[in-house]
């Protein structure tokens, strides 16, 4: 069974920096592409970022792009998003998601997940 939990999330400064963990159980990094949207109440999921099962290559959303790391461990079988730049508009739950592909972060992704966790709150304010 696909599981997957987030951590890291809370509350930051705009300009500040957070790393969100996901700790996955029950597949390996190889077997599928996991990424991370977000979801504000009342809004549509967003896709943030990807990395691929099989090369570890990374896509991001241009509203994340240069300020957004996506990484991962293998052998931890956990994935990272490191947050930087922080902004208000970035308030939102995190969720980690696992999908086949990443299929270069388009709405196929978002459409074709088979898990996700329960999201960790991040928020952006002074």
């Amino acid at each position: 069974q696909l599981q997957l939990v987030e951590s890291g999330g809370g509350l930051v400064q705009p300009g500040g920096s957070l790393r969100l963990s996901c700790a996955a159980s029950g597949f390996t990094l190889d077997d599928y592409a996991i990424g991370w949207f977000r979801q504000a109440p009342g809004k549509e999921r967003e896709g943030l970022s990807c990395i691929s099962s099989s090369d570890g290559r990374t896509y991001y959303a241009d509203s994340v792009k240069g300020r957004f790391t996506i990484s991962r461990d293998v052998a931890k079988i956990t994935v990272y998003l490191e947050m930087n730049s922080l902004k208000p508009e970035d308030s939102s739950v995190y969720y980690c998601a696992a999908a086949l592909n990443c299929y270069g972060l388009d709405y196929r992704w978002t459409a074709t997940l088979d898990a996700w966790g329960q999201g960790t709150l991040v928020t952006v304010a002074s």
